[in-house]
């Protein structure tokens, strides 16, 4: 009995072409977005649940009353070890690393790479995989290097290299040689080797490079970024107590009475970072997802409702024959399912082919069908079960209950063929469609806000390039002398040695205030590292003063300038009031005098607004990273040069540069992402509408072809008939406006909130909507029903 359900349900399906391919199409769409967020989904999801032991791995934060003190993701250097040493029936192990960014060379070949000098038990407590060397023994010596595959191809074109030997560049001007030992597989996104934003794929030993050495067993350095792993059955609560006790033993007063030390669970982290970003890209893209999906369902549900009525005499005949009305409920059933399934596998085949695509799009790469989980095949046929009993309910229960005589005559009056079902059914897809476009509409527009926005400084010509680290005045005043070099070169406009560039990541911060007030009432303020050539480097406006000195003598270590918030914030009246007058830093144990104020300007992202900012000279610490170059107009040129004379003068370094605008971009990476995303969402919901139209105006048409005849005998124009279509889908709309755009209106309100620098959401956007999506319907329906309109009203009458 079922095989002949199905048997007869593919002939009838075959018979109705055209309306079978738009359901099975348009529901294919659906599901198959809804397995590529699924799959996007999973993967974030999966981040940090392959570690070993992961639900017992935490990461020690720390809570600053002070926020001049250290910062929230790093904690004291030596808090760890202490942690596993005197308390092991409450820790089972420790990591610690210090992340810093150093020039790896291997004879012609020189890369700068993100690099880990952490403690020897990092393959041992995440059981990274190895592909050479042993994990117990391979970070136990000082000059031992592990090293991931990507790196050993990169470096020496094969994977099996242990015994070989790297060159790393110190940061007291020498290169110290590391021996291999190690060779890791590639890892899995995961918050150990890419915890904050910069994957590293090269590992040393803590303290094992000239320069860098001594935090580990340092109370009092408090960017030491630890992780720690709790024995079983062990409660990040149980540890308030010892750590509170190893502060109050080995800490300062100041440093303990400022600092709170807690544990995040390292599972969740990489979801809750960044206020829970990938957390609201998750939920962002699920909400979505649920729209496109509902869409599709319910355009599938209201082309099968609307096909079904014209099946009536269909149902008299079977009656008349014999059919049981379970046999008819069944036959129906059979068919919406068969529709739905067929929709299922598809949906599989358009999902292979849209995964690298989707992946582009929101910056992550997709599993393939063989790396999903086995469960989730089962989300595709539990849809189309689902969707096929939902739309195949209507005409199975209701039309199999008609009378034989009704359903010979073709007669539903009872009920008017459901056409209040089928126009709220219309309604909310209409509804969710016009929330989506206008909601992809703002996200773009704030989007494009972002980098249309003057940033207070020119991000055009601008480029970034790190620079070998010697942190004596020696390697100083050596990289000035560099520097002075490049600046002669005639395509360079000008050139600057920094160690912050605007890329998101801002300097330490420090309590300011007045000299001679009372430091309780310092203003927390953002400190920049740079050289005098800062400012003209980057077009900077400067409202009073010199930014340090006009000329390149013997600069002056005792001048700051600030920018304009911070002389407000400080209580003078005007930049040029606050020029020569002394401030004092928390720390700091000499005032030091204002030489200039600079404009506001967004060093960071717009997501915050511009804050108190101060530049310290280079000289006053020695520390710099970066060079910044403003090349001419000829890039092409200019960066051919500036290569060449690079190799020359630094022939050991790695020439690896930035523009300054691709670097800015990288700040609204998962904007751009959501803007894209909402993008192909508005895209997936014209197709689903429009499929949906067209099922619905052609249904229409064919059901009321004597209608139409008779009309035109009256004397309709063709005109008219049309409208007399065009008018439903109108009311239709009209209904779906005024629920969609308040509330797409409120909820993008909200999102934006989350922008310190946004647009307003304005008429004029939701105007161009609705009127766009007005003649995109009105389209669709005039061309569906005028070859109707134009019809020989003969023709039309002789139709049944």
């Amino acid at each position: 009995m079922l095989h002949n359900y199905f048997k007869i349900a593919l002939r009838n399906l075959l018979k109705r072409r055209f309306y079978s391919l738009l359901t099975i199409f348009g529901l294919s769409v659906g599901i198959t977005f809804t397995y590529l967020v699924g799959s996007y989904i999973y993967g974030e999801l999966k981040v940090n649940a392959d570690l070993r032991n992961a639900d017992n791995q935490y990461i020690i934060r720390s809570d600053w009353k002070n926020p001049d003190m250290g910062i929230d993701l790093a904690t004291l250097g030596p808090l760890g070890k202490a942690l596993r040493d005197e308390y092991p029936n409450l820790v089972a192990g420790y990591y610690r690393y210090d992340g810093i960014t150093v020039a790896v060379s291997k004879g012609d070949k020189h890369f700068r790479e993100e690099v880990q000098t952490g403690d020897s038990t990092l393959l041992t407590m995440y059981g990274f995989p190895l592909l050479h060397g042993d994990a117990k023994t391979a970070m136990q010596q000082p000059n031992a290097v592990v090293i991931t595959r990507a790196k050993a191809l990169k470096y020496f074109g094969k994977t099996d290299v242990v015994g070989e030997n790297l060159t790393l560049h110190n940061f007291i001007g020498g290169k110290q040689e590391y021996e291999v030992t190690a060779v890791m597989d590639d890892l899995s996104n995961n918050s150990v080797n890419h915890l904050s934003g910069n994957t590293s794929e090269v590992f040393i030993p803590l303290s094992s490079l000239d320069g860098r050495k001594g935090a580990e067993n340092d109370w009092n350095f408090p960017y030491m970024l630890t992780f720690i792993q709790l024995q079983k059955g062990v409660k990040p609560a149980d540890l308030e107590k010892p750590i509170a006790r190893l502060l109050a033993t080995n800490t300062p007063p100041q440093l303990r009475n400022n600092l709170r030390a807690y544990l995040t669970p390292l599972k969740s982290y990489y979801r809750e970072a960044n206020n829970g970003l990938v957390q609201k890209m998750i939920y962002t893209l699920s909400a979505i997802t649920a729209f496109i999906l509902l869409m599709a369902i319910v355009n599938f549900i209201n082309i099968s409702v609307a096909s079904s009525a014209s099946r009536l005499k269909e149902i008299g005949v079977r009656k008349v024959l014999g059919s049981l009305k379970k046999q008819i409920i069944g036959q129906f059933l059979a068919e919406s399912v068969l529709l739905a399934a067929f929709a299922s596998l598809l949906s599989i085949g358009f999902y292979v082919l849209a995964r690298g695509y989707f992946g582009n799009i929101i910056g992550t790469e997709l599993a393939s069908l063989p790396q999903l989980p086995g469960w989730s095949f089962l989300i595709a046929p539990l849809i189309a079960l689902l969707v096929g009993l939902l739309a195949g309910s209507y005409p199975a229960f209701v039309l199999s209950a008609i009378p034989s005589v009704e359903s010979m005559k073709g007669k539903f009056k009872s009920v008017k063929e459901n056409i209040g079902f089928r126009r709220m059914l219309l309604a909310v897809q209409f509804t969710i469609a016009l929330f989506v476009f206008a909601a992809a509409a703002i996200v773009s527009q704030q989007v494009d806000y972002f980098f249309n926005k003057s940033l207070g400084f020119n991000k055009n010509a601008r480029v970034t390039v790190a620079v070998p680290r010697d942190w004596t005045p020696e390697g100083l005043a050596k990289m000035e002398a560099i520097r002075s070099e490049f600046g002669r070169m005639i395509e360079v406009s000008s050139v600057s040695l920094s160690y912050e560039i605007p890329n998101g990541n801002s300097g330490a911060e420090y309590g300011v205030y007045q000299a001679g007030q009372d430091s309780a009432s310092a203003t927390h303020t953002k400190f920049l590292a740079t050289d005098q050539h800062f400012a003209s480097t980057y077009g900077i406006p400067l409202l009073a003063g010199d930014f340090f000195q006009k000329s390149d003598i013997a600069p002056q270590t005792d001048r700051i300038v600030v920018n304009e918030s911070l002389t407000k914030a400080l209580g003078y009246k005007n930049p040029g009031e606050a020029v020569g007058r002394q401030i004092r830093i928390h720390t700091f144990p000499q005032p030091l005098t204002i030489s200039g104020v600079t404009a506001n300007f967004h060093f960071e992202s717009m997501h915050n607004a511009i804050k108190p900012l101060a530049f310290l000279h280079v000289r006053g610490g020695n520390a710099y990273r970066f060079l910044t170059f403003h090349l001419g107009s000829d890039m092409v040129s200019s960066m051919a040069a500036l290569e060449e004379k690079w190799h020359e003068v630094m022939p050991d370094a790695p020439f690896e540069y930035n523009f300054i605008d691709q670097t800015l971009q990288k700040l609204y990476q998962s904007e751009i992402q959501l803007k894209k995303a909402s993008q192909l969402a508005t895209i997936l919901a014209v197709i689903i509408v429009l499929l949906g139209i067209s099922g619905m105006v052609s249904l229409n048409v064919a059901r009321r072809t004597r209608e139409l005849g008779i009309r035109k005998v009256l004397g309709a124009s063709e005109m008219s008939v049309v409208m007399l279509f065009l008018k439903e889908f109108l009311i239709v709309m009209l209904i779906g406006t005024l629920i969609s755009f308040p509330s797409a209106f409120f909820v993008m309100k909200n999102w934006l909130e989350n922008y310190a620098y946004r647009i307003t959401p304005g008429w004029v956007t939701f105007a161009a909507i609705g009127f766009g999506f007005t003649v995109l319907i009105g389209f669709v329906v005039c061309i569906q029903t005028y070859k109707a309109a134009r019809m020989n009203p003969v023709k039309s009458l002789k139709s049944d």
